[in-house]
C-alpha cells in the first residue's frame, strides 16, 4: 500500500504530515507501507492508494480517490486513527 501526504506546494505541510504518518505506522506496528509527500498538481488517482490532505485543499483533492481529510496536521491522535482506518479499508492488517 502507498500513502501520499499532499499539500499545495509539496514542501512544508505535506512533509510534516508524511513524518506524522510514519510515526503513526510505527505506533500501530505496521510495516510494508510506503509513505511519501507531493504537491497537489503533480499527483493523480493512480499515484497512491490513499491521499492525506489538510481541509484547506480537500475540495481540490476530491477527485483523487481515497482522500483522507485531516482537521489538524499536527494532531497525532487524529492522524493515527485515520491512518488505521485507511489501512483497514485497503486490507492492511493492523496488529491488535
Amino acid at each position: 500500500m502507498k500513502i501520499l501526504a499532499v499539500c499545495s506546494t509539496g514542501l512544508g505541510s505535506s512533509f510534516m504530515t508524511h513524518l506524522n504518518i510514519d510515526k503513526a505506522l510505527k505506533e500501530l506496528g505496521v510495516t510494508g507501507v510506503e509513505v511519501d509527500h507531493a504537491d497537489l498538481g503533480s499527483v493523480g488517482a493512480s499515484s497512491a492508494d490513499a491521499f492525506f490532505v489538510g481541509k484547506d485543499i480537500a475540495e481540490a483533492a476530491s477527485g483523487l480517490g481515497d482522500v483522507v481529510v485531516l482537521d489538524s496536521l499536527i494532531d497525532q491522535n487524529e492522524i493515527k486513527t485515520k491512518v488505521a482506518t485507511a489501512l483497514e479499508r485497503h486490507g492492511v492488517e493492523v496488529p491488535a
